[in-house]
């Protein structure tokens, strides 16, 4: 019991950790993250799309907590801005898939390289006994992932969670 609540501890200090370095390291993000003329919504679907490929509009609206028809026009939107593609499912002619347009694409693309680079700089000051210390820690939380997603889809839950793009 005593080794549980020092679990217990230790994971809410982590996430405390965890918060702190995201509101001191934000600033230091690209800024080409808030210039983003999308609204929430919008940026929601293009990174679920980024992630997981082409989908269904039916999951876009799920994965959302949407109607479709409220689903159908954020996707509008991105179509009319060149972001997005909607096409039908070759195998079924009912089913409308969307995905990244080659802009849409370059677009997230981009941001993420930023990002990537952005990080980069911070972990080029770090010491490499450092480096492996966080590289083990995202192995084992890629590890905890996998086990999380078999586990939800082992037991066909998904309520609250997105299982998508985990390959």
């Amino acid at each position: 019991m005593a080794q549980e609540l020092q679990k217990e501890e230790l994971i809410e200090s982590i996430l405390q950790l965890s918060d702190r370095a995201f509101r001191e390291l934000f600033p230091i993000l690209p800024k080409q993250w808030l210039r983003l003329d999308l609204t929430m919504s919008q940026l929601k679907v293009v990174l679920l799309l980024f992630v997981s490929g082409p989908t269904r509009m039916g999951v876009i609206a799920s994965e959302l907590g949407v109607s479709l028809a409220t689903a159908t026009g954020v996707v509008e939107r991105l179509v009319e801005r060149g972001l997005l593609l909607r096409e039908g499912d070759a195998a079924d002619r009912r089913v409308v898939l969307c995905r990244l347009s080659d802009e849409g694409e370059r677009l997230i693309s981009k941001l993420w390289r930023l990002s990537q680079e952005r990080i980069g700089e911070l972990m080029r000051m770090m010491a490499p006994s450092k480096l492996l210390i966080i590289a083990e820690m995202l192995q084992a939380l890629l590890e905890a992932g996998e086990a999380m997603k078999g586990d939800l889809q082992l037991n066909g839950q998904k309520e609250g969670y997105t299982v998508v793009g985990l390959k």
